[in-house]
């Protein structure tokens, strides 16, 4: 077979971004001409919730798990010398996506590109914001037409561009099962479909053009048949709902398309060279089947479980996928699983179970309701809660964390400082500097003007002021927010004026609501720890032990915080939890007026050496330094052994996976604290 038969390779990417426009300008450069065929764009947090790098909640944010874009400055240093014209570019972004499509236009007209040549994807799927990942922004219907003008304006101006990716990807670190994953993420594009439809901005006879510009973004996990045959149900869902619910007669324009990223958070900091062989496994189930092959692949790197990727390890996640595209022969064959029995009966199961539930969320009145409900969030944390208690009880297993733990000691981590990559700390007060220089220096019209031109700005204030009067008006949002683009409109001033419009919207936790998912039968850890519980409770004379369980900053990721929440809730403890982004002031005086025995905090963004501290000060300073303050999140190991010494009583990693355990000690902190001797019970 010649190499002119062989079906052309999914694009490569890496998820990438960090420290500043700068940096990642260089590492994109340097990937590109690696072999790399796309560019996925990793944000900051404070850029993913529209605040800008000097606002209080960003503190520890800045440049940590994405790179910061803050104004149309940063859009040009980002991509300064690479050809959007020529540049197929994902960017990970929901809540602010409409404003960083604005930035990314303006950033093209400047290279003298043809807007309607660009091709690339948002991200801007705002339910399973709601739901997963925490970096939500504006209430449900707000949110929606925010997603609806964008896919109007992309149809209309940007045709190449894939306005949303309704993103299952989250969802399955969230717990999801394959039946929950693909029917969340088929009522959410039934929601921003009919919000289009009703709408009124596409034409009817148009309306294909706007489903064929909805992609997908869906999560890879290790049981590798079960995900390849997701990817068919999914397939044939889409079909049938494009097909038989808006009446979509071009079979090119119901094709289902999908990018991947495998399973991040399945990856392990115990033994981490295994997570080498996951990789590459997750990524044979959505390659391996031409019917069902993801149209963009980007991989995690091996040391993600312990900290930021290196560039070297981006490279070695990039050229697994060039190993797989360009020496084997996969490209070189029909749809190899065509006629098995086997995966038909699979998919045949899936599609009606999900068929089902899809059904039952529409009787809800489709997705948006069910996320104000509480019933998609509940649901989550439930199914979540009883794939944790499996891996505890060996049930599911996880080599390297719950069997076969004996190991040779690993030469990738013999320095594990050394095996990731670190933010200058300095980055953040270098951001918070230079937007305060833009602010001041950005040019200003004096009077009105703009009106699509893109070299021709109004203030500042009459762009704000345009953008607030379109919000609250029913005109398309996108020309006011390209408006505010050429004006040198920061994030948090954008995002700020849509809040004063919109409000803002905290989503349900979901624990209240989940079920018990490990019994507390005579002699089970459980059990254990419920008298662990009790005992102390009647020691201290307190009636009931009370956890805080706080999620300061922007990270919201929230699924660990609400695991441990749940579990300590059914081993007898009174928890507070208040859902994510906090500041540590807010979580220090809920420990106070709660009068709490123990304050959990939850970090996986890399912001603990910020905002940990400030907890532990503020609670000395308050006369409350004897409540013992616990971490849990992606710390590296320098980092924890500095919070100890600052006073952290301990710190728990993915490798502390069981639940259980970890509320025991939980009661171990709370009885050395209050100096009562330690319990002989075991957990």
């Amino acid at each position: 077979m010649t190499e002119r038969q062989k079906d052309r390779p999914w694009l490569m990417r890496t998820y990438a971004g960090h420290s500043t426009a700068e940096a990642s300008n260089e590492l994109y450069r340097r990937n590109l001409a690696k072999g790399q065929t796309g560019l996925s764009v990793a944000f900051d947090l404070p850029t993913q919730t529209g605040y800008d790098p000097d606002h209080i909640l960003a503190r520890g944010e800045v440049g940590r798990v994405g790179v910061p874009v803050s104004h149309l400055g940063d859009m040009r240093r980002l991509f300064q010398d690479i050809p959007l014209e020529q540049m197929n570019t994902s960017m990970t972004i929901n809540a602010t996506a409409m404003w960083l499509l604005a930035l990314y236009q303006v950033a093209a007209e400047e290279q003298g590109a043809d807007i309607a040549q660009l091709q690339g994807t948002t991200q801007n799927d705002i339910v399973k914001e709601y739901l997963s990942r925490g970096t939500h922004v504006f209430p449900p219907g707000p949110s929606l037409r925010l997603t609806t003008d964008m896919i109007a304006y992309t149809v209309n101006h940007i045709p190449k561009w894939n306005p949303i990716n309704i993103c299952s990807y989250h969802l399955q670190e969230a717990g999801a099962t394959p039946v929950q994953e693909i029917s969340y993420a088929m009522s959410t594009a039934i929601a921003v479909l009919d919000s289009v439809r009703d709408s009124g901005q596409v034409p009817e006879d148009r309306f294909g053009e706007v489903v064929a510009r909805i992609s997908f973004f869906v999560n890879a996990g290790v049981r590798f048949i079960e995900e390849m045959c997701k990817m068919r149900a999914f397939g044939r869902i889409w079909d049938q709902v494009t097909r038989e619910r808006y009446g979509i007669e071009n079979a090119k324009q119901r094709r289902f398309r999908y990018g991947v990223q495998v399973n991040s958070l399945g990856l392990t900091e115990a033994q981490p060279e295994n997570n080498v062989q996951r990789i590459v496994l997750e990524m044979l189930a959505v390659t391996l089947s031409k019917d069902a092959r993801a149209r963009a692949v980007q991989l995690p790197a091996w040391n993600e479980a312990l900290g930021l990727p290196r560039p070297w390890d981006q490279q070695w996640s990039l050229r697994i996928q060039q190993v797989l595209a360009h020496e084997s022969d996969l490209l070189e064959y029909e749809d190899i699983f065509a006629g098995s029995h086997v995966i038909e009966a699979k998919v045949d199961s899936l599609v009606a179970d999900c068929l089902a539930e899809i059904d039952r969320i529409q009787e809800m009145g489709g997705a948006m309701a069910a996320v104000e409900s509480g019933y998609l969030k509940s649901q989550l944390v439930s199914s979540h809660a009883e794939r944790r208690a499996r891996i505890e009880a060996g049930e599911d297993k996880i080599v390297g964390v719950n069997c076969f733990q004996q190991t040779e000691e690993n030469p990738l981590t013999a320095d594990l400082d050394g095996a990731i990559m670190t933010v200058d700390p300095a980055t953040e007060a270098l951001t918070v500097e230079r937007i305060a220089r833009w602010r001041a220096e950005r040019q200003e019209s004096s009077d009105r003007q703009g009106n699509g031109d893109p070299f021709v700005f109004p203030t500042v204030m009459q762009a704000l002021d345009r953008l607030k009067e379109a919000a609250a008006g029913t005109e398309n949002l996108m020309e006011a927010t390209l408006e505010c683009a050429r004006a040198g409109v920061t994030t948090g001033e954008w995002a700020n004026a849509l809040r004063e419009v919109f409000g803002e919207f905290r989503a349900p936790t979901g624990v209240s609501s989940a079920p018990v998912a490990v019994t507390a039968e005579e002699g089970t850890p459980l059990a254990l720890v419920r008298e662990k519980v009790s005992r102390t409770a009647e020691d201290l004379g307190s009636g009931r032990l009370r956890l805080l369980v706080g999620k300061p900053g922007l990270d919201g990721h929230s699924n660990g915080a609400e695991q441990i929440a749940v579990r300590a809730r059914d081993a007898g403890f009174e928890v507070v939890y208040q859902g994510i982004r906090l500041t540590p002031e807010e979580i220090s005086s809920a420990a106070l007026a709660e009068d709490v025995h123990c304050v959990g905090l939850s970090i996986l963004s890399g912001s603990h050496s910020a905002l940990v501290p400030d907890v532990l000060e503020r609670l000395r300073t308050a006369g409350a330094g004897d409540i013992p303050v616990v971490l849990g999140g992606i710390i590296p190991n320098a980092d924890a052994i500095a919070l100890k010494a600052a006073g952290v009583a301990a710190v728990f990693t993915p490798k502390d996976f069981g639940i259980t355990e970890i509320i025991g000690r939980i009661v171990d902190e709370i009885r050395k604290a209050n100096k009562l001797d330690p319990l002989e019970v075991p957990a």
